[in-house]
């Protein structure tokens, strides 16, 4: 409901934090791909919070990995996959293994 009343006033871009994070898992890819239709068709930025590494590939287009404390951000990564996304494909992205090697640096210091 609450990424319908984001929508009500057709922004150029969309704020969510974590909005699949109460969800069970069906449901979350649901949403997901319902999320990732609107956004191509009205031409949509997203700016999304996750902690779900799939979640982040699927849907994004960058990933930028924020440190445990504010500041810069610790990593950038462009996910280069073809649309309409694949599930599969998210699965075994080389990316996937780089943005894990990132949080765990991040979570050595």
């Amino acid at each position: 409901m609450a990424i319908a009343r984001g929508l009500y006033l057709e922004p150029c871009v969309l704020l969510l934090d974590e909005p699949f994070s109460a969800v069970d898992a069906f449901t979350r890819m649901r949403l997901q791909d319902l999320l990732a239709r609107v956004a191509a068709q009205r031409r949509l930025s997203v700016l999304l919070v996750t902690h779900d590494i799939d979640e982040a590939i699927y849907l994004s287009e960058r990933i930028v990995l924020m440190d445990s404390v504010p500041g810069p951000a610790r990593a950038e990564f462009d996910v280069r996959l073809a649309h309409p996304r694949q599930r599969a494909a998210v699965a075994t992205s080389p990316l996937k293994p780089a943005v894990l090697d990132s949080l765990h640096a991040a979570h050595a210091i």
